[in-house]
């Protein structure tokens, strides 16, 4: 402590320990922001990867649309033709058939 001082001893001393407690608080102050930038950040990631999967939901949805417009719409020659591929034994074309049989199923 400051010995004469033209001050008053208790403004002084109050001022200093002010200071020491600014001093104190500011390492627990520095956490708490890091902390709660950590956590905005996370947060951030979360939303971001919640609109990417239901951008990736859309798109497989136009897919899978688009694949059952293609297996509703295919017409007779193609049949015929896909029929005798199975006859034939190729496993893709037996695998359409039994996805074309299925769709009409439904």
């Amino acid at each position: 402590m400051p010995g004469d001082t033209p001050v008053n001893s208790q403004i002084t001393d109050s001022i200093t320990q002010s200071n020491v407690g600014v001093l104190g608080d500011a390492p627990s102050i520095a956490m708490a922001n890091a902390y709660q930038v950590l956590a905005q950040a996370v947060g951030a990631s979360m939303q971001n990867a919640v609109a990417n999967q239901q951008g990736a939901n859309s798109i497989d949805l136009a897919v899978t649309t688009q694949g059952t417009n293609i297996l509703y719409a295919m017409s007779t020659a193609a049949d015929a033709k896909a029929t005798s591929e199975v006859l034939a034994g190729n496993p893709v074309a037996e695998a359409l058939l039994s996805l074309q049989a299925a769709a009409k199923a439904i």
